[in-house]
């Protein structure tokens, strides 16, 4: 049976039974679990994931404030944003580099911080060539662009010409999130925006707290340079996996440990009193 025959009759097994497509998902999962498990003695990843740092051991004392925050989909969570803007506020003269800007969010919250903030995205006609809706396209940068210090840059992160940029104090990286694209993403951030003492976070690592996203971090792992000296770890509370040049305490991963630090959340909309 030829290949094309194979994949016919794997489709018309999936359309008239939908729920082996749950098969083929756990399949897929359990693989790429797999393939984390590979850097266990490096990085330290178990079959719940990555060690974990709590999020309170990286905010400041008081917190931090996220604005702004758009509560839609396709964004950050709110612990994510505050994560990132910790790690700047405690970069003096931060240099922020972000892969992937959506709607701005996690550059605007950044550059009330931070120096200067560069954020990298696909061109506009490169995401049209993607079949992708003028609305959404014209949505890139909503709360970023009137920003003195936010640099908006347009191109293929698997191509862009990273190394004239130097090295930057914060990188972000949430770009595409299939294995292949963070793998990329990863070596190249590493061969030329990581200095010494660049700290750099991935977003979606995990689908929720403490549900790994196995896919994204068999692409972190698979790309991270074997000679990096620092620390790989799950952000509690975030979505984030952070590379720190300096370790810190970790945990073990357990989502189903006590809700403890719980965090205060107050809503308004920005502007009122």
């Amino acid at each position: 049976m030829s290949k094309l025959s194979k994949t016919l009759r794997g489709l018309g097994s999936l359309l008239r039974n939908p729920w082996l497509l749950n098969h083929v998902l756990a399949a897929d999962e359990t693989a790429w679990r797999a393939r984390t498990l590979r850097h266990a003695g490096r990085w330290g990843t178990t079959a719940a994931g990555l060690p974990v740092v709590p999020l309170t051991m990286l905010l400041p004392a008081t917190g931090e404030t996220v604005t702004p925050f758009a509560f839609r989909d396709g964004g950050s969570l709110p612990t994510d944003l505050a994560l990132l803007r910790a790690l700047a506020r405690n970069k003096p003269g931060c240099r922020y580099f972000e892969i992937g800007t959506w709607r701005g969010e996690s550059a605007a919250n950044v550059a009330a911080v931070a120096a200067e903030v560069h954020t990298l995205n696909l061109a506009a006609d490169e995401l049209r060539a993607l079949g992708l809706p003028e609305r959404y396209i014209e949505l890139h940068g909503y709360f970023s662009r009137p920003l003195p210090n936010v640099t908006h840059l347009h191109g293929n992160s698997a191509t862009y010409n990273l190394a004239a940029l130097g090295h930057f104090d914060l990188v972000f990286i949430d770009g595409d999130h299939r294995y292949e694209a963070v793998r990329t993403d990863t070596r190249r951030v590493f061969e030329h925006l990581v200095g010494p003492e660049t700290v750099v976070v991935w977003h979606d690592a995990s689908r929720q707290p403490g549900q790994p996203r196995w896919e994204v971090l068999a692409g972190i792992l698979d790309g991270l340079p074997a000679a990096a000296p620092g620390q790989l770890t799950q952000v509690e509370n975030t979505l984030c996996a952070l590379y720190l040049p300096v370790p810190l305490p970790t945990q073990p991963p357990n989502p189903l440990a006590d809700p403890v630090p719980a965090f205060e959340v107050t809503v308004r909309v920005a502007g009122s009193k």
